[in-house]
C-alpha cells in the first residue's frame, strides 16, 4: 500500500507522487488487491439497514477512487456510487471496468456533488493524500446527517516475520504499525463522533512475479529513476525466492484491512 505515516499534512514530494498513478493505471488495475466485503460493511454499518443482506438503496461516494478497486465492492452489494477521482488516466481505466458506475473528475478538497446528498463517503488508501481540514469539511459537506465517512487501508501483515523481513530488504515503510499507532485521520473534525476503528484479515494469493508488480504500482517506487526502481525490485525478487514460505511458488501474503469510520453529526 500507500505510505500512510509520513505524508499526513502533506510532505513536499506528495503531490507529485499523488499524481503518479495515472502512468500506470492499468498496472494499478491488475496488481493492486480488492478490499473484503466484511470491511466494507462494517465500514457502513452505522447507515445499513440491520435486516438488509446488501447495501441496497444505499447513496455511497468512493473519494479518490482511482481504478475502482473499492467501488467494485460496493457495486456487487448493491449500493448506488458515484466514484470522484482527479487523475483522468484512473478515471478511464475505472469507467472501462465499470462502464455503468457514475463518475465525477474532483477532489478530496472540492467535492463535485450538492450538500446532504450522500449517505456515506468511503476512501480506500488514500486518506494519506488529502489535505484533511479541508476534505473533512468537504465530506460534512456532502454527508445527510447521520452519515458515515470510512476509510480502509490494505496493509502488509508485519508482526508475521517473513512480511516483516521484506519490508527490511525492500526499505518500505511499514505500514500497519503506522495505522495501529497513529491517531486517525478522521479524528478531530467537529462535524463527527468518535472514530471506530476495526481490523480484518484479508490474505492475498500470490507468486513472485505478482507481488513484485504490485509493489511496483507503489507512487514512491512509479517516481524513482529507473536504475533506483529496477534495484529495490530485484532485492524483493531474490528475498522471495530465497525465503522459505515464498520460494515454491503461489504463497499467501498475509495481509490486513484496517477501517476506521466517524458519523456525521445530526446538526447542520
Amino acid at each position: 500500500m500507500e505510505t500512510i505515516g509520513n505524508e499526513r499534512g502533506g510532505s513536499a514530494e506528495a503531490p507529485h507522487r499523488a499524481t503518479a498513478f495515472g502512468t500506470k493505471a492499468q498496472a494499478y488495475a491488475e496488481n493492486r488487491p480488492s478490499y473484503p466485503v466484511e470491511a466494507v460493511r462494517w465500514a457502513l454499518d452505522p447507515v445499513t439497514d440491520s435486516g438488509s443482506p446488501d447495501l441496497r438503496g444505499l447513496a455511497v461516494l468512493d473519494l479518490a477512487a482511482g481504478t475502482g478497486k473499492l467501488t467494485e465492492v460496493l457495486v456487487g452489494q448493491g449500493a448506488e456510487v458515484v466514484a470522484v477521482e482527479p487523475d483522468p488516466a484512473m478515471l478511464a481505466e475505472l469507467s472501462r471496468r465499470l462502464p455503468r458506475v457514475q463518475t465525477l473528475s474532483g477532489r478530496a478538497e472540492r467535492i463535485p456533488v450538492p450538500d446532504q446528498s450522500v449517505d456515506a463517503v468511503v476512501a480506500g488508501q488514500a486518506f494519506h493524500w488529502f489535505d484533511l481540514d479541508q476534505a473533512m469539511a468537504e465530506i460534512a459537506r456532502v454527508l445527510k446527517p447521520g452519515g458515515v465517512v470510512g476509510a480502509l487501508w490494505n496493509l502488509e501483515d508485519v508482526r508475521v516475520p517473513w512480511v516483516a523481513g521484506l519490508a527490511e530488504v525492500s526499505e518500505l515503510p511499514r505500514d500497519l504499525e503506522t495505522w495501529q499507532e497513529d491517531q486517525s485521520t478522521l479524528a478531530g473534525h467537529e462535524a463527527f463522533g468518535s472514530v471506530e476503528r476495526a481490523e480484518f484479515a484479508s490474505p492475498q494469493q500470490l507468486t513472485t512475479e505478482a507481488l513484485v508488480a504490485r509493489t511496483a504500482t507503489r507512487s514512491s517506487l512509479i517516481v524513482m529513476a529507473e536504475d533506483e526502481r529496477a534495484q529495490v525490485l530485484a532485492r524483493i525478487r531474490g528475498y522471495l525466492r530465497a525465503c522459505p514460505e515464498t520460494a515454491t511458488g503461489a504463497f499467501v501474503l498475509p495481509t490486513v484491512t484496517g477501517v476506521d469510520r466517524a458519523v456525521r453529526g445530526q446538526g447542520d
